[in-house]
């Protein structure tokens, strides 16, 4: 599933302390919540994965360590060994791994979204990349979501999606342009925004006030105003991990094998 842009980066925000899942946060931090016994971010890396892209650069903050841990140890956790004690030696079996370059970088542990973005801009460059958020999952349709990117000449685009409840809504025009942005709106059925970003690198001065800039606030309202926030309408499966229910429905449709943002799996339990 690569093309030519599979070597873009992919940053997912993952420093965050998930308190409205303070049942499993407690221990570790939300992306590392487990669905099927896998975090919910090696999910997230899976989906970008299919459609071939690899590069990942995690931007960590609250219990990091268990990110770090994570990856560091990836290669024994899901492989089979021996362990010869009696000369420290290790014989691995039958590898299982990911053709994954995974950078993890520490990015406070009280930053705000765009906080945490502006951290990682020596790691981006001037080069266009994908940013997610480390708690939601879909079918995406990830080269779609770049020739619409292509195609609207914005700074940014999000996906947007219709998820059952109330969440921030954006007005999406006729042209793909995002006509007005609000947090949290009364009322259901709106387009949200669900992540899957694509950015250029002219998103950086926008995130004007430091470690303290939320980006979903001031730069996506200038970007706004200013013509340069594009929309995609994704109308596929979406599903956030904000609360334990929404936890246990997204293990049920794993084992049950009818996890849609499985993509790479048509055998997923």
């Amino acid at each position: 599933m690569a093309n030519e842009n599979s070597i873009m980066k992919v940053v997912i925000l993952a420093g965050g302390y998930g308190t409205r899942l303070s049942e499993e946060t407690e221990l570790r931090p939300k992306p590392m919540v487990e669905i099927g016994g896998r975090p919910i971010l090696w999910h997230i890396m899976k989906i970008y994965s299919y459609w071939g892209f690899n590069d990942f650069v995690v931007l960590t903050g609250y219990k990091s360590h268990i990110i770090k841990d994570y990856f560091i140890n990836y290669y024994t956790r899901y492989s089979d060994i021996t362990v010869d004690m009696s000369n420290n030696a290790v014989e691995i079996h039958n590898h299982r791994n990911e053709p994954w370059k995974v950078t993890m970088l520490y990015t406070g542990q009280n930053n705000m979204t765009g906080g945490r973005l502006l951290d990682a801009k020596n790691f981006l460059g001037n080069e266009r990349f994908m940013l997610t958020y480390g708690d939601g999952v879909s079918d995406i349709n990830i080269p779609e979501l770049l020739n619409f990117h292509e195609k609207s000449g914005k700074i940014v685009t999000l996906t947007s999606v219709q998820p059952e409840g109330k969440y921030g809504a954006i007005l999406v025009n006729s042209d793909g342009t995002v006509g007005s942005f609000h947090e949290k709106p009364e009322g259901d059925n709106s387009w949200i925004n669900g992540g899957f970003f694509v950015m250029e690198s002219g998103i950086f001065p926008y995130l004007k006030n430091g470690h303290a800039t939320i980006l979903e606030q001031e730069p996506l309202q200038q970007l706004v105003q200013e013509n340069q926030l594009a929309a995609y309408k994704h109308s596929g499966f979406w599903r956030a991990m904000d609360t334990l229910r929404e936890k246990n429905e997204l293990t049920k449709m794993w084992v049950e094998g009818k996890a849609p943002w499985a993509l790479w799996s048509k055998n997923i339990a």
